[in-house]
């Protein structure tokens, strides 16, 4: 299984440098709905300090939490890809500090430097296939549970 990796650490510091050129300090009291899924995914954020539940809605009355994220994860990368809108919910558990990143412009940012863009994507990519293996791997051991429970 892949590393967790933290986007602000991943990237090189003079790359760093120039994306938080690009940060806003925000913070999320707790129980804040941060977004919706299907909303416009137009920015991202970098936790600094706090706890974020990702959603999914499963019926009407239900959402059902897919995946926690803490100091130095970055929430939200749907800003990256078009349709632009966010796949999953996600909502302040606790009070949440936060860099916020407007995406237009730190898309613009990566045209002008090309391997600020590179890095940024792969270092998103490397954080979304590490997210991926964690929740197969959570799948698995569910599917497990049930089998031997006799649930399947």
């Amino acid at each position: 299984m892949t590393k967790a990796i933290k986007l602000l650490t991943a990237l090189p510091q003079a790359q760093r440098e120039r994306l938080m050129e690009l940060a806003e300090e925000v913070s999320f009291p707790e129980d804040t709905r941060i977004f919706e899924a299907g909303g416009t995914a137009d920015r991202f954020w970098v936790i600094r300090s706090g706890a974020v539940h990702l959603d999914q809605q499963v019926t009407s009355r239900q959402r059902v939490t897919v995946a926690s994220l803490g100091a130095g994860d970055l929430l939200g990368w749907s800003w990256l890809f078009p349709p632009y809108q966010w796949d999953f919910g996600a909502v302040a558990y606790t009070d949440v500090r936060a860099y916020e990143f407007d995406g237009p412009s730190v898309l613009a940012l990566s045209v002008e430097d090309p391997l600020l863009g590179l890095s940024l994507v792969r270092t998103v990519a490397e954080i979304l296939a590490h997210r991926l293996e964690t929740t197969r791997g959570k799948l698995m051991d569910q599917y497990s549970i049930q089998r031997r429970t006799g649930l399947l």
